[in-house]
């Protein structure tokens, strides 16, 4: 494993019981084997990220398959990108792994791979930690990633929030991010039960500074979910916030809920360095 420390961006060295780099700055490490490399001071709120209930409802969902087309798809792309050899994948904004976990079960991390899942949630990283120990897991800010200049093959981002330079500085050059953002009609029909004035979401794809956009694709299929699912997916995703109680009573008195996903996947590769100086 790899790491900076976030407070001095010196390398972090393995020390009994967790990491420490040259400045004495020390951090332990968890029963479970994660790192916690989120300082109070770069903390937005006491929790950070999802609580213990929004990640529940999370890992419900998912275990239960209606997002296994994406994973798969995640999966595949990621595999046709890199080489044959061994590579370095971070998940960023992993929860509690259930991606991060395909991808290391696809590489074969451990033998030709090292796949790293980072979330600012330790609710989130307690919980893939323990189930999946073929990932380095983290609790870090995705806006200040404790890793090194060109350390990573490719770095995937499914909804999570990024500056595009530490982007730039983590990955190779000519390495890639995958980026994972909802499609136009993105679960429309809970949005249909919420707003009066329902809108599509917008698909323009972001700026993305010292990258190219090479690639991009969409993945849309229809689901249906009993109460308990559709009352675990509204938890899991912005929506919830804004859904009233009667929302709540519609879809737990709803046997069969009919929704339709919809995901934009887009792959940015990373500029050589001449390029990125002719351009500035």
């Amino acid at each position: 494993m790899s790491y900076l420390c976030p407070l001095c961006h010196q390398p972090l060295l393995p020390v009994s019981g967790g990491l420490r780099c040259e400045n004495r700055h020390q951090f332990d490490r968890a029963k479970e084997g994660y790192v916690n490399l989120l300082p109070v001071q770069h903390r937005h709120s006491k929790q950070p990220g999802d609580s213990a209930e929004m990640m529940q409802a999370r890992r419900d969902f998912l275990d239960a398959g209606h997002y296994q087309p994406l994973r798969d798809a995640v999966c595949d792309l990621l595999a046709r990108l890199l080489p044959e050899q061994p590579v370095n994948v971070l998940d960023i904004g992993c929860g509690e792994g259930y991606y991060t976990n395909a991808v290391a079960t696809r590489f074969h991390a451990g033998e030709r791979a090292m796949v790293y899942g980072l979330d600012v949630s330790r609710v989130a990283i307690r919980y893939g930690a323990k189930r999946y120990r073929n990932v380095a897991f983290c609790v870090a800010s995705s806006h200040r990633l404790p890793f090194a200049e060109n350390q990573f093959d490719a770095v995937l981002r499914i909804y999570a929030p990024c500056k595009a330079e530490e982007l730039a500085r983590v990955v190779k050059e000519q390495g890639y991010v995958v980026t994972v953002t909802p499609g136009p009609r993105h679960l429309i029909q809970f949005k249909a039960l919420i707003y009066q004035d329902v809108k599509l979401h917008d698909d323009t794809p972001e700026q993305m500074p010292g990258f190219e956009l090479i690639e991009q694709q969409s993945l849309a299929y229809p689901f249906s979910l009993n109460s308990e699912e559709s009352a675990a997916l509204l938890q899991m995703t912005p929506l919830a916030w804004r859904a009233r109680p009667e929302v709540w009573g519609v879809l737990a008195t709803t046997p069969q809920f009919d929704c339709e996903t919809d995901f934009t996947l887009r792959v940015w590769r990373r500029h050589r360095e001449e390029t990125v100086m002719t351009g500035s």
